[in-house]
């Protein structure tokens, strides 16, 4: 697995991810370190969110905005959450480290809008300690379906 991708079973420690991530990448000479943090709202009558994820699409579509950003002379993180998240825990965390603040503005907009359409993660609710998805919420994955 790539290392700027983690996966973790349960909620994110958010100040550990962060700040590792700051520390790494402030002396290389980036102008702008961008943290976008997902938080699990209190809503629908929902306790949590729970996740599942096909590592290795998630791998191929990861290093396809790796190679996206280097091409600006950038990098982007990302952290997830595998399993139950309660709310107000984070599941998500992404960042965009760039030399300049426009290059990394625009990434981590893009990158967090594909992620919501392309990633290969599916999210449930928590409902009375049973976990339902959330089809209402999910995007379908480009070019997913049956082969025929």
């Amino acid at each position: 697995m790539n290392s700027y991708l983690k996966i973790y079973d349960g909620d994110l420690p958010v100040n550990e991810i962060t700040s590792s991530w700051y520390n790494e990448f402030k002396n290389s000479n980036y102008g702008a370190i961008i943290t976008f943090v997902g938080v699990v709202r209190d809503e629908d009558n929902i306790s949590g969110l729970s996740f599942d994820i096909y590592e290795p699409i998630l791998n191929n579509w990861f290093e396809s905005w790796q190679q996206k950003a280097k091409e600006q002379n950038a990098i982007v993180l990302m952290a997830h959450s595998r399993g139950d998240v309660l709310n107000h825990q984070s599941s998500y965390i992404a960042a965009v480290c760039s030399p300049k603040r426009r290059v990394a503005l625009e990434l981590i907009d893009e990158f967090v809008e594909d992620f919501k359409a392309s990633a290969p993660i599916w999210k449930y609710d928590i409902i009375n300690n049973e976990r339902k998805y959330a089809q209402e919420r999910s995007t379908k994955i480009n070019g997913a379906g049956l082969l025929k």
